[in-house]
């Protein structure tokens, strides 16, 4: 029984995981030019929203990941999907929150040209959010 409980926690943990440790090493890069793409720097959310709030969007990170510790039990009980998402968007709330008290904005260097720069992190949460809007609209009850 608890290794079908590890297994469970296993999913959701890894996922988060990776994703912090992939969005500090990619922006570790990005900062000390040891690859060169377009670093920026962020003082707001998503597309450059909310600038200068970096106080508050620390705390309302504070509060997502509260959330999803809160919920841990039932995210374990879910289906991968669920779990890989939830995993995504925790790496992804967690691997800017580093940046944000570190060094009081976020750092984006992805940039395509055509839209906003963007980051790991900002992949990970995006994906994340989308993975579980489009499981819970199809999911079959």
């Amino acid at each position: 029984m608890a290794d079908k409980k590890n297994k469970k926690n296993f999913i959701f943990l890894l996922t988060a995981l990776i994703i912090v440790l992939l969005d500090q090493l990619t922006k570790y890069l990005i900062k000390n030019q040891v690859i060169r793409i377009n670093f920026i720097t962020n003082t707001g959310s998503l597309f450059g929203l909310f600038k200068g709030s970096a106080l508050f969007l620390i705390w309302l990170s504070i509060i997502v990941i509260g959330l999803f510790l809160y919920k841990y039990n039932e995210i374990q009980k879910s289906a991968k999907l669920v779990k890989l998402s939830c995993g995504l968007i925790v790496g992804g709330v967690i691997g800017n929150s580093i940046d944000r008290i570190a060094f009081g904005a976020v750092i984006d260097f992805i940039d395509l040209g055509f839209w906003p720069s963007f980051n790991i992190a900002d992949s990970a949460l995006s994906a994340g959010v989308i993975l579980l809007i489009v499981y819970f609209f199809f999911k079959q009850e």
